[in-house]
Formats: C-alpha cells, sequence, structure tokens
C-alpha cells in the first residue's frame, strides 16, 4: 500500500468509528467535530467524489486497451419504372418494379499498437488518481484547520463569557455593598454611581462577548455539516502534549507535506506526458473484422434474378504511419520538456517556501507558549493583588476607584491568558498541518 493510499485509509477509518455525538449533547470534544467534519463537511464530501472520479478514469474500461464493437442494420425500398430491350429486338416494361434490400453486419476494431501512447496514458491516469487523492487530502487538512481555529475560539469565548460573568457578579456585589454604605452614611451617592456604572459596562461586555459566541458556534456548525442542534458547549482544557524535535519534524515535513507530494505527482505526470506525445513518431497497427449479412429481392421481369442473399466474414490488419504531421508532434514533446521544467522549478520554489513557512511556525508556536506560561504566571499575581485588594476594600482601607483596577486587572489578565492559551494550540496545529501531520494529530 503507497503512502498516500495509507493517509487517505487513516481518514476513512476515522469515517468508520462509532460516532459518540448525539444531537443535543453538551459538551462536543475536539474528537467528536474532527469526525463530523470527516463525514458532513460539504468541501470534503465533494474533494472525495472527485477522487472516485480520477478513480473511475483509471478503470480498463477507459484505457483504450479494449476492442470496439459496432452493430449496423438497414433497409430499402426502389420503385422504378423501367424499360428494355432484348438481343431478339423484344422491348419489355416493368412498371411500378419494386426492388428490397436488407443488410446487417458486426464490426469489430481492436488497436494492436498506437505507439506505446495508451499505456503511458494510462500511467498518466493513474498519477492523476494519485494527485486527487492528494488534493482530497489537502481539502481535508485545510478544512480540519478551519474546524480548530473556529473550535478554539468558540472555546476562548465561552471562557472569556464566563470572566465577564463573574466580573458582572463581583460588581452586582459591590453595588450592594456602596447601597448599604451610602444608607448607614458610610460613604456618598457617588461610590453608588460609580458601581453602577461599572455594572452597565459589565453587562455590556457580556452581552457583546454572548453575541459574538453564539455567531462563532454557528460558524462551527456549518464546517462540521449543520450537524449540532443549538445549545452545544465545547471543551475548554487544552493540553499541549507534543514534545516536537524540530529537525525530526522538518524531515517529516520533507516527506509528508501536501504541496511537496502534490508537486512530485506533476513531475510524474509531465514526464508520461512526454512519453505519451513521442508515441506520435511511431505507427499504429489496428485489427478490424467483419461478419455480414445481405439480402435482395427484385420482382422486375428484367432482372436475371429474384432474390439473392449473401453472408460471410471478413477481417484484416492495418497500419498507420504519420511520417509528418506538420510539426504538431515536434511541437507537443517540446511544450511538454518545458512543462516538466517548469514542474522542478516550482519543486524548488515550493521547497524553499515550506522550509521558511516551517520555520516561521515553529518559531510562533514556541513564542506563543512562552506567552502563555508567562500569561499563567501573571494570573497568579494579578488574583492575588484582586483578592487583597478585596479584602482591604471590604474593610475600607482602599477607594471603590482601586478596587475597581484592581478588577479591571484580573480581568485583563484572565483574557490575555485565554488569547494566549488558545493562539498557542492553533499555532500547534499550523505547525503539524505544514509538516503533513495534522491528520495524525492526537487529542
Amino acid at each position: 500500500m503507497s503512502r498516500i493510499n495509507k493517509l487517505l485509509y487513516s481518514v476513512v477509518f476515522v469515517l468508520c468509528l462509532p460516532l459518540n455525538v448525539v444531537l443535543g449533547q453538551d459538551i462536543l470534544t475536539p474528537e467528536e467535530a474532527f469526525q463530523l467534519a470527516l463525514e458532513n463537511n460539504y468541501g470534503i464530501k465533494i474533494a472525495t467524489n472527485n477522487v472516485e472520479v480520477a478513480e473511475n478514469n483509471t478503470n480498463v474500461l477507459n484505457t483504450g486497451y479494449l476492442p470496439t464493437l459496432t452493430g449496423n442494420a438497414g433497409g430499402s425500398i426502389d420503385r422504378q419504372n423501367t424499360e428494355g430491350q432484348l438481343a431478339n429486338g423484344e422491348t419489355r416494361v416493368a412498371e411500378g418494379a419494386e426492388t428490397r434490400r436488407y443488410n446487417a453486419s458486426l464490426n469489430l476494431n481492436y488497436t494492436l499498437f498506437d505507439g506505446l501512447g495508451r499505456h503511458y496514458n494510462y500511467k498518466q491516469l493513474k498519477e492523476q488518481y494519485q494527485l486527487s487523492q492528494l488534493e482530497a487530502r489537502e481539502t481535508i487538512e485545510n478544512t480540519m484547520l478551519e474546524l480548530f481555529s473556529i473550535y478554539y475560539t468558540v472555546a476562548q469565548l465561552s471562557e472569556n463569557a464566563t470572566v465577564l460573568e463573574e466580573t458582572l457578579t463581583i460588581s452586582k456585589d459591590r453595588l450592594t455593598r456602596a447601597e448599604y454604605q451610602f444608607e448607614y452614611g458610610q460613604d456618598t451617592k457617588l461610590a453608588v454611581l460609580n458601581a453602577e456604572v461599572d455594572i452597565n459596562n459589565d453587562s455590556i461586555n457580556l452581552i457583546n462577548a454572548e453575541q459574538q459566541l453564539k455567531n462563532t458556534k454557528r460558524d462551527l456548525n456549518v464546517v462540521i455539516g449543520n450537524t449540532m442542534v443549538s445549545g452545544f458547549e465545547v471543551d475548554t482544557i487544552v493540553t499541549f502534549p507534543l514534545l516536537l524535535n524540530k529537525e525530526e519534524l522538518f524531515q517529516k515535513t520533507l516527506t509528508n507535506n501536501v504541496t511537496l507530494m502534490q508537486i512530485e505527482q506533476n513531475i510524474k505526470i509531465s514526464d508520461f506526458t512526454i512519453k505519451s506525445n513521442k508515441s506520435g513518431y511511431l505507427p499504429t497497427v489496428g485489427l478490424q473484422g467483419s461478419y455480414g449479412w445481405n439480402e435482395s429481392n427484385n420482382n422486375s421481369p428484367l432482372a436475371f434474378t429474384l432474390q439473392n442473399t449473401s453472408t460471410g466474414f471478413s477481417a484484416g490488419v492495418n497500419l498507420t504511419w504519420n511520417l509528418f504531421d506538420g510539426g504538431a508532434t515536434i511541437t507537443r514533446i517540446k511544450n511538454a520538456k518545458l512543462d516538466l521544467e517548469n514542474q522542478k522549478l516550482q519543486k524548488e520554489l515550493v521547497l524553499t517556501e515550506v522550509q521558511r513557512n516551517f520555520n516561521n511556525a515553529w518559531d510562533d508556536y514556541q513564542n506563543k507558549l512562552k506567552i502563555y506560561r508567562v500569561q499563567e504566571d501573571n494570573i497568579k499575581t494579578s488574583k492575588n493583588n484582586f483578592e487583597r485588594t478585596q479584602e482591604k476594600f471590604k474593610l475600607g482601607q482602599v477607594t471603590s476607584i482601586e478596587f475597581r483596577q484592581a478588577q479591571l486587572n484580573l480581568i485583563n489578565a484572565e483574557l490575555s491568558r485565554n488569547q494566549a492559551k488558545y493562539d498557542a494550540k492553533f499555532a500547534e496545529m499550523t505547525l503539524l498541518q505544514i509538516s503533513g501531520e495534522l491528520l495524525n494529530v492526537n487529542f
């Protein structure tokens, strides 16, 4: 089994796995979203059909190796007024003389040799089939990258909404405290007004976050083929289990990157195109066979025979050699060689771009992981600062403005941490896609 077939076999195997997602289920995991997209995404379905078309084209029925068999049949009626003179001088007239003719035949044509043109065309079709598999894999990879981008955006927005809900709860508690303090003369009306303004701002932020979350969930549902009902949630637990070695991953990139593999297939196809065009220099040898039946009925008094029937078989071999076609074959071969050269140059260009993209993705992944770890430490500091400020606020040792600032610092730290976490995860997915390992990811 070729490497390409193994890759697509693994995808088909995933499609055959039991699907644990049920409409209305609370949590949609990355594994389940992956399976749903494979099975229901419209772009993937179209790509799969294109692979089937390419596979059909490699069938022996489309190669020209089989003979052609045609059947012909016909009949005619001829009515004529005829006048004839016999040798003795007698003249005879036949009015409305009718002649009926019938025929039927089977004709077989088979090309014994066509200069190896169909041989290389068949090899070219097989390479086209391999290329269509790679194109389908590229569609699947791009769809999965889009899926993970939207999925982790939903997860981030879900966590952001939770943070904003907690913030609103704290702000409401602060308003209650400010109202009690104002009622008992421990604070001014200004503290109450400030708390109300902050509640309004927190409410607006939460409303916007929830609406954005709903919209992004709809985007996710489109990618997985509109298979989920409203109200589903996603998994917000993210891990980074990959202990990646840059050099090993780069070697996998050179072997498994789908763009490089497509270039290799195009080079093979171009090489077979040259060989196929060279078949124009060689002769074509064909075999012909025919079996026919003919019958003629003639009621004319001038006819020597009233009925004539014949059946028979004929066969032959023909050779056709286009000694000069005006230079068309030479031109096709020259252009095919140039196309092959362009494909090789394209390979060098793509190889350079893939190497650049890999290095950029590797550095981006490493940097985003570092930022995420820094943001995790920042969360601890911000939480500690907020909790201390909150205790002092309850004791009346800090103002509401200072408390609000500590609260905002915590909000920003949590939102930044969420952003950094999912940025790092998506950077990991991008790196795996470049290296050709995205479809082998372990969730």
